[in-house]
């Protein structure tokens, strides 16, 4: 039998989907390491437990290496040991490292979670990126935009998700952009005009198995900035188009430089108006945001599912794309909890039948602090066009009132 552990701060809805695909996998042994305790997942999850650790800190490294030596005194030699949270990674990858289970070591993780360090190794690399800087001081920071000039974004060195991320156009901006930054560095980037996008690879052993290309509807800091916009992810069918040719590339080269070996990554990146790339970042983890769902329901497959038997077993069978899919995020404006959700009618008599997936803001819910809104709708169809016009359609004339 195989030993698997998985790692997870909460038991969060896309925490519990990964342990439910990954402890029903056929002859796994499953452990799971948590903060919180085992008895809040679902009966049915709680009955495929092999072992379990609760502590106090997952992010921990040298706590997480003693949950995972305990569990493997246990139960025997740990084969995987696996986490889908972005802070997550180094910690796993010590405690792989502490404790000889394969998978990803520490320097290449730490490639792809200190972002400046990504940056040296993509200019090195001759590859396309924005201008950057780790700063720590004020000074630093002065002179940075000195060089590269207003407006820049300020971000934590190993961020996640827009997580404070902040465009900034004036000093008076930028020093309360620093304030906000959870650690004593900040990292100083060019802000790079143009539309943003992502890139979502399957790796084995190095080498990209299969991919897909995410379109955001506007860039997320833009959704950020303005509460009343509802953010639209389009996942085109043209993935293998020529137009994508030279992001093809450059993401391949990227992941190669940064050491990617088995696993699913999540790498940002801009088109600019004169048509030039710049990769923002790159993540050696699955995407959020349902982007995961999106890319299964264009290919007819459990990329949920495929991943787990991805990082386990080494096993992966490209699909067929078939279809444009695309999600739109449902965002009430303001403050409060879901007092009605207005239009979903509209919705359901122009395009019921592209509906794949769904989740509805709850009368009485709270609202969400980030992009994604209260709730989403997934929407399927052949063509790209029809897909990307039926979004715009549905972020016009559904509305989540907040009181």
């Amino acid at each position: 039998m195989t030993f698997i552990i998985y790692a997870c701060p909460n038991f969060t809805a896309n925490a519990v989907r990964f342990i439910d695909v990954l402890s029903a996998l056929p002859a796994v042994h499953f452990g799971l390491i948590a903060q919180e305790p085992a008895m809040l997942l679902p009966p049915e999850i709680q009955s495929r437990l092999a072992a379990f650790r609760q502590v106090e800190d997952v992010f921990n490294a040298d706590g997480l290496t003693q949950a995972v030596a305990d569990l493997q005194a246990e139960q025997g030699p740990v084969h995987r040991l696996i986490g889908a949270v972005e802070p997550l990674q180094a910690p796993l990858a010590f405690a792989r490292e502490r404790l000889g289970v394969e998978g990803m070591g520490v320097e290449a993780t730490l490639n792809f979670r200190d972002k400046q360090r990504m940056k040296v190794l993509f200019r090195q690399a001759g590859l396309p990126c924005a201008r950057s800087q780790e700063v720590r001081s004020r000074a630093e920071a002065t002179a940075f935009v000195e060089t590269v000039g207003f407006p820049v974004v300020v971000k934590p060195p190993d961020g996640a998700g827009s997580l404070s991320t902040f465009k900034v156009h004036s000093a008076a901006e930028l020093e309360m952009a620093l304030a906000n930054m959870p650690g004593a560095a900040a990292l100083l980037e060019e802000f790079v005009t143009g539309t943003e996008h992502s890139f979502d690879t399957f790796s084995l052993n190095g080498q990209p198995v299969f991919h897909s290309i995410s379109h955001y509807y506007p860039n997320p800091l833009e959704v950020m900035r303005e509460p009343w916009i509802q953010w639209q992810v389009l996942v085109p069918r043209e993935v293998e188009a020529p137009e994508y040719d030279d992001i093809r590339q450059a993401a391949f080269q990227a992941l190669q430089t940064l050491g990617m070996d088995t696993g699913v990554s999540h790498l940002e990146w801009f088109r600019r108006p004169d048509g030039s790339l710049a990769i923002s970042e790159v993540a050696a983890r699955p995407p959020g945001a349902q982007i995961l769902t999106l890319i299964g329901r264009a290919a007819g497959f459990d990329a949920i599912g495929a991943w787990a038997r991805l990082v386990v077993f080494g096993e992966f069978e490209a699909p067929r794309r078939q279809y444009a899919v695309g999600a739109a995020y449902l965002r009430g404006q303001g403050r409060g909890c879901v007092r009605a959700v207005h239009g979903l009618e509209i919705v359901q008599h122009e395009f019921g039948s592209m509906v794949t997936d769904f989740k509805i803001p709850q009368i009485g819910q709270e609202a969400a602090a980030n992009y994604e809104g209260e709730g989403y709708i997934i929407l399927r169809h052949p063509e790209t066009e029809v897909l990307r016009q039926a979004l715009s359609r549905v972020v016009s004339v559904v509305r989540v009132e907040l009181r």
